[in-house]
């Protein structure tokens, strides 16, 4: 449903752009919410698509380039833009792309690039996050995998997954223990004639496909010893990703930027800072259970993603002409 209400008691109503019951597809969800993002990507735009939830993102050990009706967004997405741009390309001989890859996942504030997961085993120094003269950030020492197929694409999902860190708490057996991040990173190129090799403007677009890790509390989840710090770890980086949610909130509400804006608190919110502030369209699929005894956590979850769809982000296509200085930025 669009523009629909959730509705907690007798003085507690909050709007959001979708509302999806328990029994809705995620075919549904995918088609209602993430499509148009996945639209505007390929029309040269940013975007990013995050949830809590590892099923909703189909970031999953089950992942697979058959689509079946429990597939999650990422998949879903995936055979959208690969059957998108090989028709275009069979249309217009003038078009060309090419797609990379990346996924890393944060880890009590480590990052750690899941498909070149050695370099974390043998102790060298990992990924490390950079702003660039235009207050883009970038990200050094994350390898990006060319993709020459959607079997591709998906089978790098499948390794990085693999390499994820995951464990058994009482609230869930393969509880994910970081956040993850897949992003998907499009050229786009045509000639400007038929009898040249004149190329006409590059564009680039990336998509970010985020897995949060959910918050938890220790009591409920059984956590001890290592669990104990991972689940601190998550907690401070959510908190600080919602203290910025905050922040460019109250902004775009009272007309004006605040002085402010604490993304430095939080590797993750340096690594979403262009998705939150930037120019990117974002969507954030908020999850939160049926069940009475689950009904603080799913306030506190309302309230976060009401919060996030006050921020109102300015877009611009992301064109980059023959610089190569501006490609290096993704």
């Amino acid at each position: 449903m669009s523009s629909a209400s959730i509705v907690i008691g007798a003085d507690r109503a909050f709007t959001f752009d979708h509302v999806f019951a328990p029994e809705v597809t995620q075919e549904q969800v995918y088609e209602d919410a993430v499509l148009p993002l996945v639209r505007q990507f390929l029309k040269g735009y940013n975007a990013t698509t995050g949830s809590g939830k590892t099923f909703s993102m189909g970031t999953g050990l089950s992942t697979s380039s058959a689509i079946s009706d429990t597939q999650g967004v990422v998949p879903r997405a995936i055979g959208d833009i690969w059957t998108s741009l090989e028709k275009r390309a069979t249309e217009d001989n003038k078009f060309s792309y090419s797609l990379e890859v990346s996924f890393m996942e944060l880890y009590n504030e480590d990052m750690i690039d899941l498909l070149n997961p050695r370099l974390a085993i043998a102790g060298s120094r990992g990924p490390s996050i950079r702003e660039d003269s235009r207050g883009n950030m970038v990200l050094v020492g994350v390898e990006r995998k060319a993709a020459s197929s959607q079997d591709e694409i998906i089978s790098f999902l499948h390794q990085g997954t693999l390499s994820r860190t995951t464990a058994s708490t009482d609230m869930n057996r393969t509880s994910s223990r970081s956040h993850a991040i897949f992003t998907v990173i499009l050229r786009q190129q045509g000639r400007r004639d038929y009898m040249t090799l004149d190329n006409g403007p590059l564009m680039i677009s990336k998509m970010h496909f985020v897995d949060l890790a959910g918050s938890e509390r220790i009591k409920r989840t059984g956590a001890a010893g290592t669990r104990v710090k991972e689940g601190i770890s998550i907690n401070a980086g959510l908190l600080a990703l919602g203290n910025v949610i905050s922040a460019l909130g109250n902004s775009t509400q009272q007309g004006k930027r605040q002085t402010h804006v604490p993304y430095r608190d939080s590797k993750l919110t340096r690594l979403l800072q262009d998705s939150l502030g930037g120019n990117s369209q974002t969507l954030m699929l908020a999850c939160i259970s049926p069940s009475n005894k689950n009904h603080a956590e799913s306030l506190n979850t309302i309230r976060y993603a009401n919060r996030a769809r006050n921020i109102r982000n300015k877009l611009s296509r992301a064109q980059y002409f023959e610089d190569r200085g501006s490609e290096a930025a993704w």
